[in-house]
């Protein structure tokens, strides 16, 4: 159950694998970008854990996504803050919970309006079955199943932690 993760160590341990990551492909100075709202708390931990330069980037993928008719319009819209130019950085994309995809697609477009990045690595805290697109995070915290009836969810900022919760059918 979520509720017995701790967050804390799931997100030092992805820090640590980033850190691996970053050395074996040889990037220096990533952007590190998290998407609004779970994934700005996480990645703002991992940003400082890792000591990235530049300033963290955000990202409101509300207009970007293709699922309105399902999840609804997302009634508060953050603006998105990437630094001046993406063009040919690595990206740290970073999201609370992996599930669909849907979110990282959106985030991706959105992404790319902003320029051309030179590569993207996906850090998720949770990677949770379910995909419906053909995405993977390259550093997760915690994998897990759950019944498609089933949520969980990032609360935070401080302290951060997950809950998981069961969708009535409507």
């Amino acid at each position: 159950m979520p509720e017995h993760i701790n967050v804390d160590n799931l997100i030092a341990s992805m820090a640590d694998e980033l850190r691996d990551l970053l050395v074996t492909r040889s990037i220096d100075n990533p952007v590190m970008i998290g998407i609004h709202t779970g994934g700005v708390w996480v990645a703002s931990r991992l940003h400082a854990l890792l000591n990235i330069d530049d300033p963290l980037g955000t990202l409101d993928i509300s207009f970007y996504r293709d699922d309105f008719t399902k999840i609804g319009m997302n009634p508060q819209v953050k603006p998105s803050n990437l630094p001046a130019s993406i063009d040919g950085r690595h990206i740290i994309l970073v999201d609370d919970v992996l599930y669909t995809g849907r979110t990282i697609r959106a985030a991706l477009n959105e992404i790319f309006d902003f320029g051309r990045p030179a590569s993207v690595l996906l850090a998720a805290l949770i990677d949770r079955d379910g995909r419906e697109l053909p995405m993977a995070a390259d550093v997760s915290g915690h994998a897990i199943t759950l019944a498609p009836n089933c949520h969980i969810k990032l609360t935070g900022p401080e302290p951060l932690s997950l809950s998981e919760s069961i969708l009535e059918d409507t």
